[in-house]
């Protein structure tokens, strides 16, 4: 099919509808791709399996070292991961909900660069700047077990408890069984069921080396594939002039502070994005570092193309309003880039999509198992690797049964609910112990925590009861959850003298 923009946007609309292009998101993409496009699709996915088996074999050479290095190079790579690895595997972990991302864009125009993109490069530098140095002087392994040397052991449990809610992958989960579903038709339920056994199949064996190795080829394909859909439509319909001119795209898309929504719920997004300073992903790859400068260079180098990928995805989304104006949100990017790509490059996008989400479904299926195996586990089972993939594979099984609840939501809503729990609860807690340590007790940590958590499940229950809507107005869940972590700070300082420092 040939595309084409005869200078008046009303007439290519039209020309537009006249042509072959689907607009129906669920139609199976497996018509549209070509045996060159097979070739190259297989090609990436056999690029990653080869990433996983080297890590895998990497990994058993360290099977007659002594335990404790066994468990070290599982979790951390033995704090041997260096720039390149850092930034492709911090870049790839952190971009598994491109359906989320684009879909927002889709709907709500610039105002998602704002909420998606400009409130998390923020929480990026602060990360790099005051916490990378504080987080590896601690010689911890895991987030929870950083929680444990700051403020104790009951801490560390609630920790993990806490983490482990914030990285079920059931938007992951939902996304790999849309992107199947979309290339094959059939039942979502058994693609999301088929995607998670295909995952757990290699994110279970070889440690994080393995994940690491496979982000690496993921990192590679993802940015290249978003780079080409902008590519061929700026040489097919024409730059932002052309957008700009565009009946199918709102002039309200092109304001990025006017997303139809209240400033609460903006305000919202800025702080769901300093979920960044207690997400257990950056905590792994920061202490998985060969040191601290590695570290905080990864994350200034991984901010700069998360600005190139956003840039690509928010102006992909853009072309796909103005080309399927009719279309599902929640697809019709990945609907209108495999239309407009020529054979070959369709196969190559279309593994760009999937390495998009796998690297961040591996990986945070790799870190449940780990936060199940090594911090929550009983003491008999602390560390073992078997016990590690058992963990792993649970958690994948609660996250699948999960997705029951929330296939009638929008897809940013969920990553919104998971994030904005742990978030609301850990964000103060930790940050306070960082600025003055010692100053909040074990038990103090918890029962600020605790209060969060009963403070935002509250709000929520009272939500789904009463019709209070206009009273709720501008108010999020996740603005009652901080309120409730203040009373254990609080009391923290008010019973406690500061210490010096070991």
């Amino acid at each position: 099919m040939t595309l084409r923009f005869d200078g008046d946007c009303a007439v290519y609309v039209h020309l537009f509808k006249q042509t072959e292009l689907h607009v129906n998101a669920s139609i199976q993409i497996l018509e549209f791709l070509s045996r060159a496009d097979w070739l190259v699709f297989a090609g990436v996915l056999l690029g990653t399996l080869g990433a996983v088996l080297y890590g895998n074999m990497r990994q058993s050479k360290m099977k007659h070292h002594a335990e404790e290095a066994r468990m070290l190079d599982l979790l951390l790579m033995g704090r041997r991961l260096t720039l390149p690895l850092f930034t492709g595997t911090l870049v790839a972990t952190w971009y598994g909900g491109i359906f989320s991302v684009t879909e927002y864009a889709y709907d709500y125009g610039l105002y998602s660069w704002v909420t998606q993109g400009f409130f998390w490069y923020v929480a990026y530098l602060i990360f790099a700047f005051f916490l990378v140095h504080r987080i590896r002087d601690t010689h911890a392994r895991t987030m929870p077990d950083l929680l444990e040397k700051l403020f104790g052991p009951r801490s560390g449990k609630m920790g993990a408890w806490l983490n482990l809610f914030n990285v079920l992958p059931v938007i992951y989960i939902m996304s790999l069984g849309i992107f199947l579903q979309m290339v094959f038709g059939g039942e979502l339920w058994l693609w999301m069921v088929l995607g998670v056994l295909g995952v757990l199949a290699y994110s279970t064996v070889g440690g994080l080396r393995a994940v690491v190795f496979s982000d690496m080829i993921q990192f590679v394909v993802m940015c290249t594939a978003v780079i080409l859909v902008i590519v061929f439509s700026m040489k097919t319909f024409g730059g932002l002039g052309w957008l700009h001119a565009s009946p199918s795209i709102p002039k309200g898309h092109w304001n990025p502070f006017d997303g139809g929504v209240s400033l609460g719920t903006t305000l919202v997004w800025g702080l769901v994005a300093l979920g960044t300073l207690v997400d257990p992903n950056f905590y792994q790859r920061c202490l998985a570092a060969k040191d601290a400068k590695t570290a905080r260079r990864g994350i200034l180098l991984a901010t700069l193309v998360w600005v190139g990928f956003d840039f690509c995805t928010t102006f992909g989304a853009f072309y796909a309003r103005a080309a399927l104006p009719d279309a599902s949100s929640a697809t019709a990017y990945v609907t209108y880039s495999v239309q407009l790509l020529p054979p070959g490059l369709r196969g190559f996008f279309l593994a760009g999509i999937l390495a998009t989400i796998l690297s961040t479904l591996d990986s945070y299926l790799f870190l449940s198992g780990t936060i199940v195996a090594y911090d929550l586990a009983p003491r008999k089972f602390k560390g073992s690797v078997k016990f590690h993939h058992l963990g792993t594979i649970g958690v994948a099984c609660l996250a699948l049964w999960m997705t029951h609840w929330f296939q009638d939501d929008k897809l940013v809503n969920i990553w919104k609910f998971f994030g904005g729990f742990s978030t609301a609860c850990l964000l103060l807690p930790l940050l306070t112990g960082f600025a003055f340590p010692q100053r909040i007790s074990d038990m103090n940590f918890v029962i600020s925590c605790v209060g969060g958590i009963l403070a935002m499940s509250l709000f929520y229950g009272v939500r789904a009861v009463w019709d209070l809507n206009e009273f709720w107005v501008g108010f999020e869940p996740f603005y009652f959850g901080l309120l409730g972590t203040l009373p254990g700070i609080v009391v923290s300082f008010l019973v406690s003298k500061p210490k010096e420092m070991a």
